[in-house]
């Protein structure tokens, strides 16, 4: 399978099943579009009004010797890999705490309903927490590093309790030739000085939540009460930022109907000095005022190509910042498994309620059709555990003629049934956002290549 497409004044084509990435001139980027259909005598006859005879014909042995080195219509060598997927044996490698089911805040698409999942609110005990850790170990088998998220609600509502786990988790490393990597999700409310010390020691990531601009933000992530977020939080999250060396970190924003012009929070951020940066677009049911809707498309469109041209304009200056939907590993990247199957949800990764019970992830959280079990009994549903197993690109219709498959994994599972029904569907719009994403990413790389 072959994806062409012009981005930003470049021709680029992609072999999908290799990886390959060329970027090439009209003609041959013309000649690859008919290569595969078309005989070479055909193939001249209908450029030969665009461009001379002779550069058709240079372009067509080009792309033929692209094809016999490999990296040029190359065949699929995944989906054999597919059929082992059931059979292979369950390691945990990630939890995601919900170590507060409540918040502070009041944002206008929170899916967990201002922290409260559907439920009651309620705080995790460290008890629960400690046996949540003890779960993890006992079931990530040979793996070393393990992952914990502290998420939300607001985390930093509870963060006596997290202080707590973090050290009980320190402390079984050692027993047990393990490695936490302890990340946190916070809003900044309740960020200070002594939390951002305990942040700079002992977690490996940070995530502070801001939609971008003030008026944007604050439409979307007001307190309770109705008041704004952006200008108690904009500083502590500077510092924050700086204090880190402006690594480990993301400021995570959402954009919606409200401003399809997001590009503008994007730079805004980068303008306020931060240099790791995720605006994410909002998942939200089309009768919800601020969804995105399929019209917005070319917009968004738009302003993805803008905001890739801008980091182009803006890495050449020296004043380079990472937007995580384009970054992207051309070379390593992650195994044929996490490129299959994606984040791992229902498997590798699972999430813990302030209770102890475990679902897929946090979007599932409150979902009793997804309680899977608990960190003291373990999984239980073993039959949606080996249904999540078999969630992969092959598994979707819509996936497999993807040029995008091995780079989203066949998207988010949550999100397919939220929308669907099924996990093994996929969420419509948000697979254009990211085909998107990922053209503008590739844009990006070839750029730099140049430089």
């Amino acid at each position: 399978m072959v994806h062409q497409f012009k981005n930003n004044g470049y021709d680029i084509v992609l072999d999908v099943n290799s990886g390959a990435i060329h970027v090439v001139d009209d003609v041959t980027y013309d000649v690859i579009a008919l290569f595969e259909d078309h005989s070479r005598e055909e193939i001249i006859a209908q450029l030969q009004s665009r461009y001379p005879e002779q550069e058709i014909a240079e372009a067509i042995e080009e792309t033929e010797q692209l094809k016999e080195q490999g990296d040029l219509f190359t065949e699929d060598a995944y989906e054999q890999k597919i059929f082992d997927f059931k059979k292979r044996p369950t390691v945990v490698k990630a939890l995601c705490l919900h170590i507060a089911h409540d918040c502070n805040l009041a944002c206008r698409y929170c899916f967990a309903e201002e922290g409260e999942y559907h439920g009651r609110r309620a705080l995790m005990s460290y008890e629960t927490g400690k046996q949540a850790l003890d779960f993890l170990i006992a079931n990530s088998g040979n793996r070393k590093n393990l992952e914990v998220d502290f998420f939300g609600g607001e985390p930093l509502m509870n963060f006596d309790v997290v202080k707590q786990l973090v050290a009980y988790g320190r402390e079984q490393e050692k027993l047990h030739d393990k490695h936490f990597r302890f990340t946190l999700t916070t809003n900044g409310v309740l960020l200070n000085d002594d939390i951002m010390e305990f942040a700079n020691k002992e977690m490996d990531n940070v995530v502070l939540s801001i939609d971008g601009r003030k008026e944007v933000n604050d439409r979307m992530r007001p307190f309770r009460k109705g008041a704004g977020s952006y200008d108690l939080i904009v500083p502590k999250f500077q510092k924050l930022a700086e204090s880190r060396n402006q690594e480990r970190y993301y400021v995570r924003g959402t954009y919606t109907h409200f401003n399809t012009d997001f590009s503008k929070d994007v730079l805004h951020l980068a303008d306020l000095g931060f240099k790791q940066i995720s605006v994410e677009p909002v998942v939200a049911q089309p009768t919800d005022e601020y969804a995105l809707q399929e019209e917005d498309l070319p917009v968004l469109f738009e302003e993805y190509d803008k905001l890739a041209a801008e980091m182009v304009r803006r890495n050449r200056e020296g004043n380079s910042f990472n937007f995580f939907h384009f970054m992207i590993d051309l070379e390593g990247g992650p195994c044929v498994y996490k490129r299959l199957s994606g984040c791992g949800s229902g498997t590798e990764y699972l999430a813990v309620t302030p209770w102890g019970d475990l679902y897929p992830c946090h979007q599932f959280v409150g979902n009793e059709d997804f309680l899977m079990g608990n960190v003291w009994d373990g999984v239980k549903n073993t039959n949606l555990q080996d249904e999540f197993k078999c969630c992969n690109v092959y598994a979707k219709e819509k996936c497999r003629k993807c040029f995008a498959r091995f780079y989203c994994s066949g998207g988010c599972a949550a999100n397919s049934y939220n929308f669907h029904g099924t996990i093994t569907d996929a969420y419509d719009l948000g697979c254009e956002l990211q085909k998107k994403r990922i053209e503008c990413a590739i844009m990006i790389k070839a750029a730099e290549a140049e430089n």
